[in-house]
């Protein structure tokens, strides 16, 4: 196999952009993201503004504030505006649709397991509470081809199957499922999708309104480099009558005809600190400026950075690289050796990478132990010589 080449390295000039700590080599942006500095400084000029007249700005200013922010997003996700409403993450967005769902008793919810764990959590307590039941598809890890997803959800997918909810990114495995082709596959039966898309937006190109799927929720802390708390759920209009917010409040029964009830609903749930949702727009301009070619020029620097490191890695660790290139975006998981018996944690190693290496990097059992995995984030701040040291860490740990 010939290794993937790394980028032109700008990690130099894109490091100091974020307040993350030089003691630390963070190559785990997946999880939680990191914000730039001139993005939180953009949400706290929105803080200000909440607090220099409170009551103007949610009675006046907040609405017009969320329209022009949602428009940007929905350009960026290739939707219509009024089809997008903000929650606080996919998660919430993930438990938003499977609470409004009317599920009966028999019905089924269809889940891989590749899922992330707290939305496979929301479908097992919904389908409870209505004598439903989750079905898990299997696909296989490691992966040799996309249609192997499509493959093993449509063999689970039944005559019961009310839903199929799956992560266009997953987070354990940090594979880019084809959501597309399996859209089409479902709609032909006659089921709707919620895609899990956590970690899409800012990784993956996105057109929501030629995916067609019934329900898409996203993240936007993580590759859009937004604050903490900002994310969005996209419904699709055939849907939304039937699609509550998880806190009731005025929008139920306003008497306003000038907007959808799914915007009044979602917009309003009651007071919080808006500025993280407000400070999407600027997330995407701030980030959009980095490099000459804007957003696709980020993406294929991140997606060019993962599968190098990728190599790197199995290179150093004598193993093939767990899944065909055409399936990573900017994640990347390899193998490690399975666990000890009687490790005091099996994330043991990944306490061990940042107190003694100073490295910030996922080590997790998957599916279950003593099988684990390493996985790797690339950010437009991570460079060559984080992925070497990593690969000399894991030599002296292992």
């Amino acid at each position: 196999m010939c290794p993937n080449a790394f980028p032109d390295p700008r990690a130099g000039a894109a490091r100091a952009l974020w307040p993350l700590d030089p003691a630390v080599t963070f190559l785990n942006h997946g999880s939680f993201g990191a914000c730039p500095r001139a993005v939180l400084e953009a949400q706290q000029r929105y803080r200000d503004q909440v607090e220099r007249q409170p009551v103007r700005f949610f009675l006046r200013e907040l609405e017009p504030l969320l329209d022009a922010a949602r428009l940007e997003l929905a350009s960026f996700v290739g939707a219509d505006p009024e089809d997008l409403v903000f929650v606080s993450n996919a998660t919430a967005g993930v438990n938003t649709v499977l609470r409004s769902l009317p599920l009966g008793a028999d019905d089924e919810i269809c889940v891989t397991d590749h899922g992330y764990n707290a939305c496979r959590n929301a479908a097992e307590a919904a389908a409870a509470r209505a004598g439903a039941r989750v079905v898990v598809a299997a696909v296989p890890f490691p992966i040799e081809a996309p249609e192997q997803v499509i493959e093993a959800v449509l063999a689970a997918v039944g005559p019961r199957t009310r839903l199929v909810l799956v992560d266009h990114v997953t987070s354990p495995t940090g594979l880019v499922f084809p959501v597309a082709a399996l859209a089409a596959e479902l709609a032909g039966r006659g089921v709707d999708l919620l895609v899990d898309g956590a970690h899409a937006p800012g990784m993956v190109p996105l057109d929501l309104r030629a995916l067609g799927a019934a329900y898409y929720t996203g993240n936007c802390h993580k590759w859009l480099c937004a604050p903490k708390g900002a994310g969005f759920l996209h419904v699709r209009r055939d849907r939304q009558g039937a699609i509550r917010p998880l806190v009731i409040s005025h929008g139920a029964n306003s008497p306003r005809a000038d907007r959808s009830r799914f915007l009044l609903e979602f917009d309003w749930t009651g007071t919080s600190d808006p500025s993280a949702a407000l400070s999407v727009a600027d997330a995407l301009r701030f980030l959009g400026a980095l490099l000459p070619g804007g957003w696709p020029a980020l993406r294929a620097h991140n997606r060019a950075t993962a599968l190098a490191a990728r190599d790197l890695l199995c290179e150093a660790l004598g193993c093939r690289p767990p899944a065909p290139d055409a399936m990573i975006g900017a994640l990347a998981t390899v193998p490690l050796p399975d666990a000890p018996s009687s490790p005091p944690r099996l994330d043991s190693l990944q306490d061990a990478l940042l107190e003694r290496w100073g490295i910030e990097v996922p080590v997790f059992a998957w599916p279950a132990s003593p099988r684990r995995w390493l996985r790797i984030s690339a950010q437009v701040y991570n460079e060559r010589s984080h992925y070497e040291r990593l690969a000399a860490a894991l030599a002296a740990l292992l």
